[in-house]
């Protein structure tokens, strides 16, 4: 693949992850989605990189479920946007 195909693929995918978290908010389902939107707002996040924010969880949670070959884990999927503005895998800032 090119440079540019591999750009494309990046595009569509992170368009496509952006329009299911729009669908979780106008679905209402899970609630968590709507939260954690609010949430980004109040502290300052346009809502643009909210939904990229948001749009990263789904995607960690979805390559989870791909690579440990199991169901979508809305548990773990709504904790990690609770979690937000710090990403899965991301590490605590430490005290020392």
């Amino acid at each position: 693949m090119n440079p540019v195909d591999d750009h494309d693929d990046e595009d569509f995918a992170e368009s496509t992850l952006t329009q299911a978290i729009e669908n979780q908010l106008e679905a209402g389902s899970p609630a968590a989605v709507q939260a954690t939107l609010n949430k980004l707002t109040l502290v300052g996040y346009p809502r643009e990189e909210s939904l990229h924010l948001m749009a990263l969880v789904l995607a960690d949670e979805i390559d989870a479920m791909l690579r440990d070959d199991r169901p979508f884990d809305t548990a773990r999927y709504e904790d990690n946007l609770r979690a937000l503005p710090s990403l899965p895998g991301d590490e605590p800032a430490s005290d020392s």
